[in-house]
C-alpha cells in the first residue's frame, strides 16, 4: 500500500542538504553546515574545532558567528533543518482528504526516504546530542514529540473510522516504528542491495499490517 515519495519534480533529491552541497558556489550557511557535517563525521563533534570548519568552508569565524552563535548551533541546525522538512512534509500528508490508511502509509514511506537521504545528518546528532546545552536539548525533544504526536493523530483516526484496531495503543504504534526509523543508521548502506525506496516500502507495509483490522 506504501507509495514511493518523491518531490514535486518527480526526483528523490536529497531532502534537507549534505556534505555534497558545500562547494564554493553554496550560499555561506550551506557551506558551513556541508562541512561541519562531514568533519563531525569524519573526526566527531568533541574532536572537530571551530578553525577546522571555517577553514574547510573557506570562510571566516566571523562569517560563521554571524549566521551560527556556536559549533553547539551548528550541531543543532544539522538536525533541526531535516526535522523541519520531516514536519513540513508529514503537515501536508496528513491534512490531504481521502483514506487515512493511504496517508499513513505515505507519511511513514516519506520519514524513512527522507531519514536515508540525511543519514549522516542524524547519526551524527544523535551520536553527539547529549553534547547540546540543556536548552537545546529540550528545544529538540519538543519539536520531536510535536512530530510523532501528528504521526500518531493519523493512528487514532484510522482507530475513528474503524480501519485499524481499536485495543491498539497509538502511543507504542508510534514508539515502535519510530524506534526503526532511528535504527536505520547503523545498518543501511547507499551500496546495499535495497534503494532507500525498497526500504520505505517494506516499513509502510509492515506497520500497515501491524494496525489493520484482520
Amino acid at each position: 500500500m506504501a507509495r514511493s515519495t518523491t518531490g514535486d519534480d518527480g526526483g528523490t533529491g536529497t531532502a534537507a542538504g549534505t556534505a555534497s552541497g558545500g562547494g564554493p558556489g553554496t550560499a555561506v550557511p550551506e557551506r558551513l553546515l556541508a562541512e561541519a557535517t562531514r568533519l563531525f563525521a569524519e573526526r566527531g563533534y568533541d574532536r572537530t574545532s571551530v578553525q577546522e570548519i571555517v577553514e574547510a568552508a573557506g570562510v571566516t569565524k566571523g562569517a560563521l558567528y554571524h549566521y551560527f552563535g556556536s559549533k553547539d548551533d551548528l550541531l543543532h541546525e544539522i538536525y533541526a533543518r531535516v526535522l523541519r522538512l520531516q514536519t513540513e512534509r508529514l503537515d501536508a500528508i496528513a491534512a490531504r482528504e481521502g483514506d487515512v490508511r493511504e496517508r499513513l502509509a505515505d507519511a511513514a514511506a516519506d520519514v524513512v526516504v527522507t531519514s536515508i537521504q540525511n543519514l549522516d545528518d542524524t547519526k551524527i546528532f544523535f551520536r553527539s546530542m547529549h553534547q547540546l546545552s540543556p536548552e537545546k536539548q529540550k528545544a529538540v525533544r519538543a519539536e520531536r514529540r510535536r512530530y510523532h504526536e501528528r504521526f500518531r493523530s493519523l493512528v487514532e483516526e484510522g482507530q475513528r473510522d474503524g480501519h485499524f484496531r481499536p485495543g491498539l495503543r497509538p502511543d507504542l504504534v508510534v514508539d515502535f516504528f519510530f524506534g526503526s526509523v532511528h535504527h536505520l543508521g547503523t545498518w543501511y548502506h547507499a551500496d546495499g542491495p535495497l534503494s532507500a525506496e525498497q526500504v520505505a516500502t517494506e516499513f509502510s507495509d509492515l506497520l500497515l499490517h501491524s494496525v489493520r483490522q484482520p
